[in-house]
């Protein structure tokens, strides 16, 4: 069966979630996390993209990403294709890591950026992981002193 086709352009805004193969966790430690969220940063400048918001759980990630250019499955191919070496090294493990290809769900900007973003920041609470969206928003993407990390970007890039 042939792969869902990914619809890309310039200024495309999309919603990507990838899950850990079988319910596992992708991310055990805070070094995972920023090992991740480096790679992220590497693609986020490399493909010219913005990140509008992510959120990293325990076993699955939400990115609200805005492209530049048509080069979201190149980036995502990217990241899903080298933290998972980094993964099961630092792991002493094999196999795969994320659950199948990523997905990416294309969103009316005007209409559900906002909305968007509001459940990327409390997914975490309704997971029951911290008791409000408030304890997970970060200003920088690597403070990663409470677990899990979010960031709400306004139109940034990563520096």
């Amino acid at each position: 069966m042939a792969r869902p086709f990914c619809i890309e352009f310039a200024g495309a805004l999309y919603h990507v979630p990838a899950h850990g193969n079988a319910r596992e966790d992708i991310y055990h430690n805070d070094i995972d996390r920023q090992q991740f969220l480096l790679l992220l940063q590497n693609i986020v400048n490399r493909y010219d993209w913005y990140c509008h918001a992510y959120c990293l759980m325990d076993n699955h990630y939400h990115l609200l990403i805005e492209t530049n250019s048509p080069t979201l499955s190149n980036g995502m191919k990217y990241l899903n294709g080298t933290y998972p070496p980094y993964f099961n090294r630092q792991h002493q493990r094999v196999g795969h890591v994320f659950q199948g290809r990523f997905k990416a769900i294309l969103v009316q900007k005007n209409a559900y950026l906002l909305k968007l973003a509001r459940y990327i920041a409390l997914n975490p609470v309704r997971a029951q992981m911290v008791r409000s969206a408030k304890a997970t928003i970060r200003v920088k993407p690597y403070n990663l002193h409470h677990y899990p990390n979010i960031l709400i970007f306004n139109k940034l890039k990563f520096t």
